[in-house]
């Protein structure tokens, strides 16, 4: 078995691009007034933007927010404190707990507009990851899934974890899902760690939040294994950042490199970023693929990911990169390293993926694997490490 790092796509040349922009903006003689928003209570942990009304929904400690597009509040919207015990599943209104409730901040860990259905879908801390579904226009509290066990997300309060991609549904007002990323805090017979669910038109429907396919056997969700668990206790994947591309759904992880972490847990942990893939329409995971995705920059690696973005380059990134204006981009930041997660080292690198590069990757990967040049597996699930490097 290898220990040896996968190699990293290699960082594209936009710092030089960034500088020279920043300087040309402060050289500026026009001052622009810088508009700000602050909550009494603080603890912001998401911002999402309407891109027709430019209207800004925040969500924070026990609270969601509507401002208008130059920050003046217009509404709000109350999710916590409420009385609560992380040990208490289902929540205390579904079956009694024995356990002590006391009131409990909740912390907003997912906040998506689904424009089709003109609402927010605002997903909390508490009652083991509860979500709401807002109207947009005032914040009234259309409605909140609880009455079965996959309506329930995950009750890990650290923020910027968790991730979510809405989907629209077709022109006949069918198939609205959202996939969903979270990490679990071991409780894996309880949450998984990624699932597609239903997004009804009306919140009161039965089947909304279930997940798009169950049977028997198969549901469009993914496990982390209680064999994985019992081996590495503190094994969990972080979903930073999620979009859609084309017939694709992608999410950037961070997770516990099990290859170079020892079991025992006292010893010093190591983390691997990685890039997840699978196909919309594929409601049996079976498309599910990921792999390492980082960056050097003068001989240093850089592989904790820490936020991303994916846009279409402007006329002068385009041609600096020589690519088309058409093409999408992923800006990414990663931090130093492999260690520290929840503390990063101060040093880090903005680095640019172009989409067309990371399908190609995939593609490649998974052509090699047909032809029998290496294993296209998941070390975290099946215990064998993934030969195929980028």
């Amino acid at each position: 078995m290898s220990s040896h790092p996968s190699p990293s796509l290699p960082v594209l040349p936009i710092f030089s691009l960034l500088l020279s922009l920043s300087t040309s903006t402060f050289s500026s003689p026009t001052s622009i007034p810088l508009l700000s928003f602050s909550p009494p209570e603080g603890g912001l942990t998401h911002l999402v933007v309407h891109n027709k009304t430019g209207e800004v929904y925040l969500g924070a400690v026990n609270w969601i927010y509507k401002l208008s597009s130059n920050l003046t509040k217009l509404r709000s919207h109350v999710t916590g404190p409420v009385t609560d015990n992380p040990r208490c599943y289902p929540p205390p209104g579904v079956q009694s707990c024995p356990h002590e409730l006391v009131q409990t901040s909740n912390v907003n860990k997912l906040l998506l507009l689904d424009a089709a259905h003109n609402r927010l879908i605002a997903c909390g801390s508490t009652s083991q990851g509860i979500c709401q579904f807002l109207r947009l226009d005032d914040l009234f509290k259309l409605g909140e899934p609880h009455h079965r066990k996959e309506h329930y997300l995950s009750s890990v309060a650290e923020a910027g974890t968790m991730s979510g991609v809405v989907i629209a549904p077709d022109i006949f007002g069918e198939g609205g899902k959202l996939f969903v990323g979270t990490p679990i805090d071991g409780k894996s017979e309880y949450f998984p760690t990624l699932s597609s669910r239903k997004l009804m038109s009306n919140e009161e429907n039965a089947d909304m939040f279930n997940f798009v396919y169950q049977d028997e056997f198969v549901s469009s969700q993914l496990k982390i294994p209680s064999d994985t668990l019992s081996k590495f206790p503190a094994f969990d994947i972080y979903y930073i950042y999620g979009f859609n591309s084309e017939q694709f759904v992608y999410y950037l992880t961070l997770q516990l490199d099990t290859q170079l972490t020892s079991p025992d847990s006292s010893s010093e942990q190591f983390f691997t970023s990685k890039i997840v893939r699978l196909c919309v329409d594929d409601p049996k995971f079976y498309s599910y693929v990921e792999f390492p995705i980082g960056c050097t920059k003068d001989g240093v690696e850089y592989r904790l990911v820490q936020d991303a973005y994916i846009t279409r380059p402007g006329t002068h990134l385009a041609r600096s990169l020589g690519i088309s204006e058409r093409e999408e981009v992923l800006f990414t930041v990663f931090a130093q390293g492999q260690k520290n997660r929840a503390k990063p080292p101060k040093e880090s690198a903005l680095c640019l993926f172009t989409m067309k590069r990371i399908k190609e990757k995939i593609k490649e990967r998974i052509q090699s694997c047909y032809k029998g040049e290496g294993k296209l597996s998941l070390p975290w699930l099946l215990n064998k490490e993934n030969i195929l490097y980028w």
